[in-house]
């Protein structure tokens, strides 16, 4: 997901860079909401990690 972020990101900007604000927009804006998912995602994971790897070691 944060690949497919980056993507977006980079058509951002060369779609800036080229004067298609208005895709350049669309374009971040579903960059910026594919890294906060990412985001999530991960601090989910960490925590349901921890709190797993806490039960089966048995702490």
């Amino acid at each position: 997901m944060l690949k497919w972020a980056l993507i977006f990101a980079v058509v951002a900007l060369i779609a800036g860079a080229l004067g298609f604000t208005g895709m350049a927009g669309a374009a971040a804006g579903v960059a910026k909401l594919l890294f906060f998912v990412a985001v999530i995602g991960f601090v989910l994971f960490l925590a349901l990690g921890a709190y797993v790897g806490k039960k089966i070691s048995g702490g």
